[in-house]
């Protein structure tokens, strides 16, 4: 069995994104993307972030301003397989649920253009945006109350015999200021160079408890009488009650000492240059934008951090003033749009995100497979001059391993559906209304527990990751 470990604990804050996007990007910052999702070839407001060389080809010049406010909703389950539950050879099953919310999620960009020139920012939580709770624990915290318990009693105690107490929420927000220019060189092709400045705040909080069920320290008290008058055939049965509890006492003060919790704050910051282009011919509109790779540390401002003995190498890097890498990776976006109709377009995409060239925590990028890949596809319909409808679909392929996911921190490959419609309530004012949920495929990890090494090695030993995801928007967007 493996020693106990909360490495993965301060994964938590990177592994709780609500949003379409990367592990530590989300790309949905306007409902105009969750109602038709391909908005890499934009021309309009939600440029500012999918297609910020676009906006050089607005169609008036003048300030446009979006303001839109996000609600997202997740699961984040742990179907865990293993006879460590039990000890005695047996297989069961443990479900373990996590939940992470973000009922509110705002966000504002903003585009002036004057001639061929356009200037625009935006503030949006790019990253995370929500929290996520365990309220009972995770196959992590229960193996290594397990193992704690046994070493601490010399193997006497079983796990019918105890209960352990655990649980533990993190959260995560990523805010992104950017600012950035347009430029229309000709009547064909326009650029852009800007930056984002990224903020990361973020905190878990998790803890572990092991107490005994009741009457069990009576049961193992009269135990111990017997054996030691087994031992001592001479000795009195007074002579052998202070016996048991002499040695019974340190034994339960060991249980007493397997306390483990943690109250840590992060913060961090990084920069990300972009850069993008635009290339218009008629009905057809080409586009691409580049992210540079933001290099980001997160540093501990730790508040509790109580443990045992056998858990201090794991939980150093937890300690006040600890820095641990945390890089929003490079993305590159290539889009293509196409106006069959002066009332119906449609869109592709494709993104790529340099995750194994992104630092994380010990290294773990180095285990993915590969980048994350994204395809998108997109179309949208003007019923008429007050009515717009729209409908995408999403595929994501993260490049997943074993070595990659953990209790606290995993992903599944996924494809998502997003629809909703724009209502055009004057020239200068819309409303973008939409819907957008995720589809995941299970993740099975195989020997998570690492009982190999143990009598049980050729057991099932197993965790199955899954998850859900629903995100509600709503956009107002207002032409001066």
């Amino acid at each position: 069995m493996r020693k106990i470990s909360l490495i993965g604990l301060a994964m938590l804050i990177v592994s709780i994104p609500t949003f379409a996007g990367d592990y530590l990007t989300n790309t949905n910052q306007n409902a105009a993307f969750l109602r038709m999702i391909a908005r890499g070839a934009s021309i309009d407001v939600d440029g500012v972030y999918s297609n910020p060389a676009g906006l050089a080809f607005l169609p008036k010049d003048g300030l446009q301003v979006a303001l839109t406010i996000q609600s997202a909703y997740q699961t984040r389950d742990i179907a865990a397989t293993s006879p460590l539950w039990t000890m005695d050879g047996q297989t069961t099953v443990r479900n373990y649920e996590g939940k992470a919310s973000a009922p509110v999620i705002p966000s504002i960009h903003a585009v002036y253009k004057k001639g061929d020139w356009a200037f625009s920012g935006s503030f949006a939580i790019v990253g995370g945006g929500g929290k996520a709770s365990f309220d009972n624990g995770l196959p992590m915290f229960d193996a290594a109350a397990i193992s704690l318990a046994t070493s601490a009693s010399g193997g006497i105690l079983k796990p019918n015999m105890y209960n352990i107490n655990s649980a533990m929420e993190g959260r995560q927000y990523i805010y992104g200021f950017q600012l950035g220019a347009s430029y229309k060189i000709n009547k064909h092709f326009s650029v852009f160079a800007g930056a984002r400045m990224n903020y990361f705040t973020g905190g878990y909080k998790g803890y572990l408890n092991i107490a005994l069920k009741d009457g069990v320290a009576q049961q193992l008290g009269a135990a111990m009488v017997q054996q030691i008058m087994a031992a001592n055939p001479g000795m009195s049965l007074e002579q052998a009650t202070q016996t048991a509890q002499a040695q019974s006492g340190p034994l339960l003060q060991k249980l007493d000492n397997t306390k483990i919790e943690l109250d840590c704050d992060q913060t961090g910051w990084g920069l990300t240059p972009i850069i993008g282009v635009d290339a218009k011919f008629g009905k057809l509109n080409l586009a691409a934008k580049y992210e540079f790779k933001a290099n980001m540390n997160i540093e501990n401002d730790t508040h509790t951090r109580e443990f045992p003995d056998a858990a201090a190498d794991f939980m150093a890097p937890y300690a006040n003033g600890v820095n641990t890498p945390s890089d929003l990776p490079s993305m590159l976006s290539v889009a293509a749009s196409y106006e069959f109709l002066p009332s119906l377009r449609a869109s592709v995409e494709y993104h790529f995100f340099d995750d194994k060239n992104a630092g994380m925590a010990d290294g773990k990028q180095k285990t993915l497979k590969h980048g994350t890949h994204e395809y998108l596809a997109g179309v949208e319909w003007d019923i008429n001059k007050l009515f717009t409808v729209s409908g995408g679909y999403q595929k994501t392929d993260y490049g997943l391993s074993d070595a990659f996911q953990s209790d606290t921190s995993f992903s599944c490959d996924s494809y998502s559906v997003g629809f909703g419609g724009r209502i055009n309530f004057t020239q200068a004012l819309s409303l973008d209304v939409a819907y957008f949920w995720t589809t995941y495929s299970d993740y099975t990890k195989e020997k998570p527990r690492g009982l190999e090494a143990t009598s049980m090695a050729s057991l099932v030993d197993k965790d199955v990751y899954s998850r859900t995801n629903k995100v509600f928007g709503v956009s107002v967007n207002y032409k001066f």
